[in-house]
């Protein structure tokens, strides 16, 4: 793994030096939009919608529309101009019980390592948060953003996970909840039973995505039966993300369809001219005889 970012874990006089990692990954099968007839990848472009224009990203800038309806620019120097935090520094905030934080608030995971001599410190921190069950409530700026996470341990690794901050966290109010149901013991009881015949220990290795095994087994079957074709792929000179790409593709695109123009027209004048001919040669023996 690569470490994403570089800083220092601290709470009161401590002072940890740790590297960052994503600690997650996704699996699946990366897959893109291809035409049916000859396997030509199919790209989007950043179109404007006023001109019509394909739009290089370096002219692109970010803009907010308001509860009016009006769309209020907002340009590379004004969003430069905002005070981006830069530090390098990921602060503990509270300690609390670990049962205090709501799954629902979780989002990304990231492994800390120790990046310093020794990991006294590091170690000193992880099994402290093991003794007394508790969860760092920290804040840092990961990108320019200030985020709020959660810093708890897992394994012999301390693991600090983004949290969604509580305006994001949609409240749930259901209408047909609010109904008095009555649930009898007996019911409560046989719901019990079943849920007792399907316990167990989690084991998350045994669970497999199925749906992306079978993908990966029919696209290895489709390389095996001689299903893989190649197309040639022309690449341009891209400025940042690119958007230029289309214009090329619509010259190629219009270059094939002016040489099948180009063949269609000359079989015609071929066919024309055997034509011609036949009729040539039927009149010539029209005379001799």
């Amino acid at each position: 793994m690569r470490s994403i970012w570089k800083g220092a874990l601290t709470f009161g006089l401590v002072n940890v030096p740790v590297k960052v990692y994503s600690a997650t990954e996704d699996h699946d099968v990366s897959l893109h939009q291809v035409h049916d007839e000859d396997g030509g990848r199919i790209r989007y472009q950043r179109t404007c919608e006023v001109c019509g224009k394909v739009i290089a990203y370096s002219d692109i800038d970010r803009a907010y529309v308001d509860d009016d309806g009006r769309t209020i620019v907002l340009t590379k120097d004004d969003l430069a101009a905002l005070p981006a935090e830069k530090s390098r520094e990921i602060d503990v905030v509270e300690f609390v019980p670990s049962d205090q934080v709501d799954l629902l608030t979780l989002d990304r995971a990231y492994y800390l390592e120790p990046d310093s001599k020794s990991p006294k410190a590091y170690v000193l921190l992880r099994k402290t948060l093991e003794q007394t069950d508790r969860t760092a409530i920290v804040r840092f700026t990961l990108r320019q953003k200030t985020r709020l996470a959660a810093l708890r341990v897992r394994g012999d690794v301390l693991v600090l996970q983004t949290l969604l901050w509580s305006d994001e966290v949609r409240e749930a109010s259901f209408s047909s909840l609010d109904e008095d149901v009555k649930i009898s013991d007996k019911e409560l009881q046989l719901s019990s039973s079943l849920v007792d015949s399907y316990s167990s220990d989690f084991d998350p290795e045994e669970y497999v995505d199925e749906y992306q095994k079978e993908l990966r087994t029919l696209i290895e079957a489709k390389i095996e039966a001689g299903e893989g074709f190649d197309v040639s792929e022309t690449f341009a000179e891209e400025e940042g993300e690119g958007g230029e790409v289309i214009d090329l593709m619509e010259a190629l695109r219009a270059s094939v369809e002016k040489s099948k123009a180009a063949k269609k027209d000359s079989g015609s004048r071929d066919t024309g001219s055997k034509d011609s001919g036949s009729k040539k040669k039927a009149s010539s023996k029209k005379k001799a005889g």
